[in-house]
């Protein structure tokens, strides 16, 4: 009867028989599983309907605007390593992605996102929870959203029955709520209405958190009291931790996404496998982009230009770089030929931020009828906005921001869908799992960004000093830009994590006539206004701003002044600090204002063959090790006996010894 009818056909054959001999002790039982076996398939189906809708396009940098690419036809394997170390980095996150351009991987085993469950051969216990770790933008989302569409296509994981992802932006809106479990997912997901458990061992069911980085829940392993109910109530912080800990539905796999700075709240003895993203390798750098530019001429420019800047290939490890890099420079190149292209961070992303307010006036301008009301703000008002919450929430730490976020940034919540509307692809408004909004910008370097064109309005044209709570308010004297400049690498040089790294870059960059004048009048003053260059014209249709500086005393000398002052403080810090790893951070800094003089000094030195007699001062050091850190080689020996100077210098010079293949170490 098998082999001739099957196993559903077979069931239903011995149902019948077993009925007419009325056998009901033994009929309902079967009965009952045959209709829970129903029931799990039209969810599962349901289940599947919804997350391929879900997950089939991806937005690059946008909420829900604009015209969707699908996932399949863009997405670019990550690579993605097994392992990783599960301590508290104390680096900014781009630091992290300098160092793992140069590190050799010959030892690690790369893995797909849809074997992220599979053990690796050898590896006897099976595993149950994965903690993926990566630096913001560096594609653990899209993993994921990979991961949920192979397997809602039928392309892979088969032997899953149910995945439920649960980002925790999402779950931040429900941390003064009680539920079960079987609630809480019946909750995000109605097509378990008919489902009343999943505790049964022939269920595979996978659970995927999201941003770990981006909880605010307490996560208290440690107090909470065990759960081991699937339908009992509780706070959802307990039901997350028992969960996590095996006590809830311990036959569940888990797999955690989070940014390295927040991995460890999660307890190791919970995790059975850690993986890293890496971002792109140099060799998906040039698939991404010939991918993303159908035009194979521009694509092959664009890659040209990455490569010519060692700053900018190095980023483009990051998907959201690259996606920024493409667009900026395939409307550059699609509009204006021969100009000077984007070489530093700050020139990059002021070129983008200027083509998305080019774009909102593209469609808002002179369209009296049709615009709302609330879009007649000016792009400065809008931009400072954004950027007063840009800082406040780097300063917390924050990459998500909730309604209370926005009102105590002065951003009206009915204004919100305006803001991102005008911004598209920077500040992104989305609903998320559940009706309630959350807010974010496209990424994390964008909110660096604004938060520092922030800074340097206020100073500049307010002539407040916002990075001093004592001088947040406009003083009597003009506050000088170099007195700007040295509180901002002060706080930049005393952050545990150095998180204010790149917006101090940022910050710094700005100061450069050039990116004033592409930013045309937000940084100019009354009176001294530049004329934008006609190449700028022909780039982007409208002014893109529009207030002007209040006092005209910061003229382009006193500025040019303020500059130099700048340089020779940063260069006295780099001298003074004991920090190898923040005096890299100044070299980048001293890059952006277009000094590179320390670095010069060690090359005429290189060149002379002077290198190995002279004895190196400590700063020296930190000039040769930013270089060779810098170089596209990588060193298959560094030997730091071949360099005369004091413990302290060699110190400077430990960064590049992660960074070679074999190091010599000085006794």
């Amino acid at each position: 009867m098998l082999e001739t009818c099957g196993i559903e056909g077979s069931l239903k054959i011995t149902l019948h028989i077993l009925r007419n001999m009325k056998k009901k002790d033994v009929t309902d039982p079967l009965e009952r599983d045959e209709q829970h076996n129903e029931f799990k398939e039209r969810a599962q189906q349901a289940l599947k309907t919804h997350l391929k809708k879900r997950f089939e396009c991806i937005f690059e940098g946008l909420a829900k605007q604009g015209n969707p690419t699908l996932l399949n036809e863009i997405y670019t394997e990550l690579y993605i390593t097994e392992g990783g170390s599960r301590g508290v980095n104390d680096e900014h996150e781009i630091r992290q992605i300098e160092i793992a351009s140069k590190r050799q991987t010959t030892h690690e085993t790369a893995i797909i996102c849809n074997d992220i469950f599979k053990p690796s051969p050898g590896q006897e216990k099976p595993i149950r929870t994965v903690l993926t770790k990566g630096i913001a933008g560096i594609g653990k989302t899209v993993s994921v959203q990979k991961f949920i569409l192979d397997w809602a296509d039928g392309k892979a994981n088969q032997d899953i029955d149910f995945i439920f992802t649960l980002p925790f932006r999402d779950l931040n809106l429900k941390k003064e709520r009680e539920f079960s479990l079987m609630e809480l997912l019946q909750h995000y997901y109605p097509q378990l209405k008919e489902i009343k458990s999943f505790e049964d061992d022939e269920v595979k069911v996978v659970f995927i958190f999201d941003g770990l980085d981006e909880c605010r829940l307490p996560l208290d392993f440690q107090s909470n009291e065990i759960c081991c109910d699937i339908t009992e109530s509780s706070s959802l912080d307990v039901l997350l931790t028992n969960l996590i800990k095996g006590n809830l539905l311990p036959s569940a796999l888990l797999w955690i996404t989070s940014r390295p700075a927040a991995a460890n709240q999660i307890p190791p003895e919970c995790v059975h496998q850690v993986t890293e993203v890496r971002g792109f390798n140099d060799p998906q750098k040039e698939e991404y982009f010939r991918k993303r530019i159908r035009d194979r001429n521009k694509a092959s420019k664009i890659i040209s230009h990455i490569k010519s800047s060692r700053s900018l290939y190095i980023m483009c490890h990051i998907p959201v770089f690259c996606w920024i890099s493409a667009t900026v420079l395939e409307t550059m190149l699609g509009k204006v030929r021969n100009r000077k292209m984007p070489k530093t961070l700050t020139e990059m992303y002021t070129h983008f931020l200027l083509i998305q307010t080019n774009v909102k006036n593209e469609k808002y301008h002179g369209t009296n009828e049709t615009t709302p009301k609330k879009m007649s703000a000016s792009n400065t008002e809008i931009i400072l906005k954004l950027g007063q919450l840009a800082l406040l929430q780097l300063e917390r730490g924050n990459l998500i921001f909730y309604e209370e976020d926005l009102r105590e940034s002065g951003i009206d919540v009915s204004e919100a869908s305006v803001y991102s509307g005008v911004c598209t692809e920077v500040f992104k408004e989305e609903c998320g799992l559940g009706e309630k909004k959350v807010y974010c910008f496209v990424h994390l370097s964008i909110q660096e960004y604004l938060a520092a064109l922030f800074v340097f309005h206020s100073c500049v044209n307010e002539n407040r000093n916002v990075l001093r709570a004592e001088e947040s308010k406009p003083c009597s004297d003009r506050v000088q830009l170099s007195e700007l400049h040295t509180t901002a690498v002060d706080q930049a040089l005393g952050s545990k994590n150095g998180h204010l790294d790149l917006f101090l870059r940022f910050l710094l960059g700005l100061s450069l006539d050039s990116i004033q004048t592409l930013l045309g009048g937000i940084l100019t003053q009354t009176g001294s206004r530049s004329p934008v260059p006609d190449w700028i014209k022909a780039l982007y249709k409208y002014s893109p701003f529009t207030i002007y500086h209040l006092d005209p005393q910061t003229q382009t000398g006193s500025r040019s002044e303020s500059i130099e002052k700048t340089v020779l403080y940063i260069k006295e810090r780099i001298k003074k600090e004991s920090s190898a790893e923040r005096t890299i951070n100044l070299f980048h800094c001293l890059n952006e204002l277009n000094d590179n003089s320390l670095v010069e000094e060690i090359k005429n030195l290189q060149r002379s063959g002077k290198l190995s007699n002279e004895k190196l001062e400590p700063h020296q050091c930190s000039a040769m090790a930013f270089m060779l850190l810098m170089s596209e080689e990588i060193l298959d020996e560094f030997d730091l006996k071949t360099y005369k100077t004091s413990a302290a210098g060699y110190q400077r010079l430990l960064p590049v010894v992660g960074n070679c293949r074999k190091a010599m170490m000085v006794k």
